[in-house]
């Protein structure tokens, strides 16, 4: 890293905080998710970033990986978490909050879990603390409150054009005894009231290329070129191509089908229970931690 990518960084994440401000004050029960997705959305482009992978709006037992289709008609309610990302030039914030949209004492409690361990993670995160730690940190704050961390989610190295880049960061104590090197970072505790696991459920209609190579049909090849061109490797959804290929479906299909691109599941709670969700990038420098969003 260098002043350069740092200073790129800073300014992602000053987006990112007016987004995180404007999205709170537009979310409330009863909301077309598609309508609070392309606002969002929208907002990043109009205060000069990019959407770093499509809005991800998931509610009660999804903790992760849903983002509304060009038709969804789902209201937003019960507890929502909003997932979104800044990219300027390929440098991205990636962060998220949970919103209780319903008044309930237990989604509260969820949400106060997940951001007292985000920043207790914060407190002891430096360059060369091992993996074990950090985990075990957020672990221990979440059943504090008599939740459950979720066990196969975790934070992340942020690359270039990669939301997830090297080393990931455990949400319980996995043993990991990697130190922590410099370099930038998605910090993300997940708390649930049930058994702290998720499995891949529906698709998510977001997308990711996987293997750039050749293909015959000449409307997948167009549709790829666009990809390409557009998203580089960061994730996309077909409510983002629908603008400009009105039916994209089959093409993707043929994309999916030869390897070229994959898509993302949903992400469910297995005992299908509420789950909640904190989430900041973080630069690990040489000498401190800087915090972003």
């Amino acid at each position: 890293m260098n002043q350069e990518e740092i200073l790129i960084y800073k300014k992602a994440g000053e987006i990112a905080k007016k987004v995180i401000k404007y999205a709170k004050s537009i979310i409330d029960s009863g909301i077309p998710l598609i309508e609070i997705a392309e606002k969002i959305e929208s907002k990043i482009l109009e205060l000069g970033g990019k959407p770093a992978f499509p809005c991800n709006l998931s509610i009660n037992d999804i903790a992760a990986h849903y983002t509304p289709s060009e038709e969804d008609e789902t209201l937003a309610s019960g507890l929502l978490k909003v997932d979104f990302g800044v990219h300027l030039q390929g440098y991205i914030i990636d962060t998220a909050f949970s919103l209780d949209l319903e008044d309930d004492k237990e989604n509260k409690e969820l949400i106060e879990a997940a951001e007292s361990a985000l920043n207790s993670a914060l407190k002891i995160i430096k360059p060369g603390i091992e993996l074990w730690r950090i985990g075990e940190e957020i672990q221990n704050k979440i059943t504090s409150f008599k939740f459950s961390p979720i066990r196969n989610l975790c934070g992340h190295q942020l690359g270039r054009y990669k939301v997830h880049a090297g080393i990931t960061i455990p949400n319980t104590n996995n043993n990991n005894h990697t130190k922590l090197s410099p370099g930038f970072y998605a910090v993300e505790p997940f708390a649930t009231t049930g058994y702290g696991i998720v499995y891949d459920s529906k698709p998510s209609t977001i997308y990711r290329l996987e293997n750039l190579k050749p293909i015959r049909n000449p409307l997948a090849r167009k549709l790829l070129a666009f990809i390409e061109e557009n998203y580089k490797t960061l994730p996309f959804c077909e409510r983002w191509l629908v603008k400009e290929f009105p039916h994209p479906k089959i093409a993707l299909k043929l994309l999916e089908q030869a390897g070229i691109i994959s898509q993302y599941s949903q992400l469910v709670e297995k005992s299908r229970k509420k789950v909640s969700q904190a989430e900041t990038t973080i630069l690990v420098n040489e000498n401190k931690t800087e915090t972003f969003t």
